[in-house]
């Protein structure tokens, strides 16, 4: 008797986890999820201004984007590439390594989902994660400029070899050469024009 209670209890209890899976795939035929598609929008709109921005503020709605996209993600609500693909954006503009690899893994899963082109998210978010967490990048992705000077640092340029960038979509070491000089100039031509006006 005590043989059958322990398993019909594990057939109940089996029934309940069935339930809980994730909806079938279906495929690249999903249907984009209209709430992700907005939460995005509303995300990307935030940036419009670039620096200009009322960044406590956009850091707080940022916030809010991210519990309902949580909220999304555990109902089961993303089922297309595109839905993953606009959820590790909403997640890399976080504040926490957390956040960055949450971003990395939603970012893969929507090019799992046929997304090709969130494979630049993957390795932004990837080179993110490891800076957060003191490590090198290793794609290239992320620079810093600091009393005008652009620099990637630390990155290990030897790992990811520029044909491994390319599958990406990450711009090559001599072309990120070229785009960290350009960022460098801007910044000292904004730091100049600073100093005039306040003279």
């Amino acid at each position: 008797m005590r043989r059958l209670a322990t398993v019909l209890l594990c057939l109940i209890l089996s029934q309940g986890a069935l339930a809980a899976e994730a909806p079938e795939d279906c495929g690249s035929d999903c249907p984009v999820n209209a709430e992700m598609t907005s939460l995005f929008d509303a995300d990307q709109a935030a940036r419009k201004n670039g620096f200009d921005g009322d960044w406590d503020r956009i850091e707080a709605e940022d916030g809010q984007r991210r519990a309902r996209t949580g909220g999304l993600i555990a109902a089961g609500a993303l089922r297309s590439g595109t839905d993953f693909y606009h959820a590790a954006y909403i997640y890399q503009h976080g504040g926490e390594p957390d956040d960055y690899l949450k971003a990395h893994v939603l970012a893969t899963s929507a090019v799992a989902k046929g997304r090709a082109d969130a494979a630049w998210i993957a390795a932004a978010t990837l080179d993110r994660y490891l800076k957060a967490i003191g490590r090198s990048q290793i794609y290239g992705t992320q620079y810093r400029v600091r009393d005008g000077v652009a620099t990637q640092e630390p990155y290990d340029r030897a790992l990811v070899p520029d044909a491994l960038r390319a599958v990406a979509g990450v711009p090559l070491l001599a072309e990120q050469e070229t785009e960290r000089a350009e960022l460098e100039r801007e910044a000292q031509a904004r730091e100049a024009r600073r100093r005039s006006g306040a003279e």
